[in-house]
């Protein structure tokens, strides 16, 4: 089976920019990646990084593969042609025995879903399924999939499941990461931030802030009274 790691080279991960500059997103993404293709060449697979446009990977057997074509149209040139298992680079959490209960689950189409409805990482082994990653991607898979008589299975997974997009989530990078993005973050003094409510992150630097609220929607609150956690 193939294993595929999409991955945007240029500007990544803007919605991390309240703690995170330009150059620490580039090198945090980076270490996210690494922290996937670790796990995914831990399971015995070779994997590829989808890429839009060309990059060194820092985990040795690594190919790339360049595509600058939107996510859904560089992916579903892969479909088609034998089992591909898709993860993205994002799973800063994802770890060995995580991707494995992905890549042996039964079905036509396993998806591993995200929070909020998107599709964090799936396998495909129908050849006439193609992906499409804009809007509610989890509920559009599994409509496709009903519609090509594709069986499906639906893998709940905490740590395929978390996707580092906003500041709120890397508190569950400092909380449950194993892998090389948790030590990037606490080498730059991210620390959690321990409050009534949910926790949040600071910066050791600068003493920026960022709680999340318990909608789940987060926000620059420097002036709250915390207790901060030394983790």
């Amino acid at each position: 089976m193939r294993v595929v790691v999409p991955y945007r080279v240029a500007d990544p991960k803007t919605r991390l920019a309240p703690l995170l500059d330009r150059e620490e997103r580039v090198s945090f993404s980076e270490t996210m990646l690494a922290d996937v293709l670790d796990a995914v060449t831990a399971t015995g697979h070779a994997p590829t990084v989808l890429a839009t446009e060309d990059v060194d990977p820092s985990v040795p057997g690594t190919n790339v593969r360049v595509d600058d074509r939107p996510l859904s149209d560089a992916v579903n040139a892969l479909l088609g042609d034998g089992p591909v298992a898709v993860v993205m680079a994002d799973l800063a959490l994802a770890t060995t025995p995580a991707l494995s209960r992905l890549f042996d689950a039964d079905g036509d189409v396993v998806i591993a879903p995200g929070v909020g409805g998107g599709t964090n990482a799936l396998v495909v082994r129908h050849p006439d399924f193609r992906v499409d990653y804009h809007g509610v991607s989890y509920r559009d898979h599994r409509r496709v999939c009903e519609r090509i008589g594709a069986a499906t299975t639906t893998l709940d997974s905490y740590r395929l499941g978390t996707d580092v997009d906003e500041p709120g989530d890397l508190a569950e990078v400092l909380l449950h990461g194993e892998g090389r993005s948790r030590s990037w973050l606490r080498d730059r003094g991210v620390r959690l931030a321990v409050g009534e409510g949910r926790v949040g992150v600071r910066r050791e630097d600068d003493g920026r802030e960022w709680a999340v609220e318990e909608s789940g929607v987060g926000g620059a609150d420097a002036s709250a009274e915390r207790d901060h956690d030394p983790e």
